[in-house]
């Protein structure tokens, strides 16, 4: 009677411990004992995909096998199963169950590069591979279409290559700073009527065509009486300071003709001083949250000016509000309807274009986008008036005034 054995399981192996079992992938191998073999392992222990890593080599007088865990030519196997083999101790007539993994052996011939040859057509995309199915077995057709794709790809690079370096020199010579408020000053500047009050043409009265309360809320109006008090107690000296500073002449004109009357003079008060802030804004590249905090500014006004005279950018991870081209046209029409509330219907163009820091024909241009008549006082001695600069007026009479935009159109020349 054939003796029995019993199954012993080696609980908590080692990666070292696994036993190895090969398979040759050209046959098997007659002389098993002639075969000298060596099993190497990646160093990298610190890598967790390198660790694991083993290369088994396997040498004999005419051949060399080498397998591997990993690779192109190792069994998948290896990750979906696990494998275990029994080992007879003859002695003790005890098996010994191991863990195991296979190798795939591939003979390996001297000068051979069949790996590195696939390793790099692996590493084609696909068009590639396409590309050279039509060399090798393409029609004439496609391979003139294959030539000529191939030239288009050359010019394209060689442009994109000389406008890159077209745009480093520019951008060394003048600054990325310079750059990006050039973009933002020259951003939407022909869409002025955008950025107009709201216009009701239809109206009856003058002061309702741009009406007050969409240039200032009750709301905002009411937490200007504070600061429409300070303006309403500046002595002649601080009013002889701000014309010497020559920055807001609108705002001294209107402060120094205050009218008698309480309400009204209460109203061409806080309008001034709003009218200040927007002149300020005009002159600004930027402003921030601390904008006017020391003259008194409410916070929602501080609100109103950044949302509606800024445009947010983004430099360096940071929001900042800029005060565009485009912001400045609007700053200049919201200015006018103020000064109309304020003046019975007629503004100074004169005087506004030069507080805003704009041109003339600039605000000129605003005037008629708005509809008003513009027109110049008589001229009278210099001595009796102060208007002997031949100052600009602009006045809201209805019907509104529309102005024919003049568009010049340049000739193309033929081609030839």
């Amino acid at each position: 009677m054939a003796a029995a054995c019993t199954l012993v399981c080696c609980e908590e192996e080692r990666e070292e411990d696994k036993a190895v079992i090969v398979q040759f992938s050209n046959g098997s191998v007659k002389n098993a004992d002639k075969l000298d073999f060596t099993f190497y392992k990646n160093t990298d222990e610190s890598n967790p995909r390198k660790k694991s890593r083993r290369m088994l080599v396997a040498e004999s007088g005419r051949l060399s096998y080498v397998g591997s865990n990993f690779g192109v030519g190792s069994l998948k196997c290896n990750n979906l199963c696990k494998y275990y083999v029994g080992v007879l101790n003859r002695q003790t007539m005890q098996m010994e169950v191991h863990s195991a993994q296979l190798f795939n052996m591939q003979p390996v011939i001297p000068g051979e590069t069949t790996e590195t040859g696939q390793s790099q057509d692996s590493s084609q995309t696909y068009r590639e591979k396409v590309d050279s199915l039509i060399e090798a077995f393409g029609t004439n057709k496609q391979k003139r279409a294959l030539t000529s794709r191939r030239l288009n790809q050359v010019g394209s690079e060689t442009l994109h290559q000389a406008v890159a370096k077209a745009a480093n020199s520019v951008i060394e010579q003048k600054g990325l700073e310079a750059l990006q408020q050039e973009v933002a000053d020259t951003e939407s500047q022909g869409d002025v009527a955008f950025n107009m009050p709201p216009c009701n043409a239809d109206a009856d009265k003058p002061e309702d065509v741009y009406q007050f309360d969409d240039l200032l809320d009750p709301v905002e109006y009411g937490a200007l009486q504070e600061a429409g008090d300070k303006m309403a107690s500046l002595t002649p000296a601080e009013l002889q300071k701000m014309r010497d500073d020559g920055r807001c002449m609108c705002v001294v004109k209107q402060l120094e003709t205050l009218p008698s009357d309480e309400d009204a003079r209460e109203k061409r008060t806080r309008c001034a001083f709003f009218l200040s802030l927007l002149l300020k804004v005009a002159r600004q590249k930027s402003i921030t949250r601390k904008f006017m905090q020391e003259e008194g500014c409410p916070r929602i006004i501080q609100s109103k000016l950044m949302k509606m005279f800024t445009v947010e950018t983004f430099n360096k991870g940071m929001v900042q509000n800029m005060v565009s081209t485009t912001m400045r046209a609007k700053v200049a029409a919201y200015s006018l309807a103020l000064l109309l509330h304020m003046g019975h219907m007629t503004a100074n163009l004169t005087l506004l274009h030069r507080d805003l820091g704009i041109t003339e024909a600039r605000m000129v241009e605003v005037a008629k986008m708005m509809g008003l008549t513009l027109s110049r006082p008589a001229r009278v001695k210099a001595d009796d008036s102060e208007l002997r600069d031949d100052h600009r007026l602009a006045s809201l009479v209805l019907p509104l005034v529309k102005y024919e935009q003049l568009t010049e159109r340049r000739k193309r020349k033929k081609m030839r």
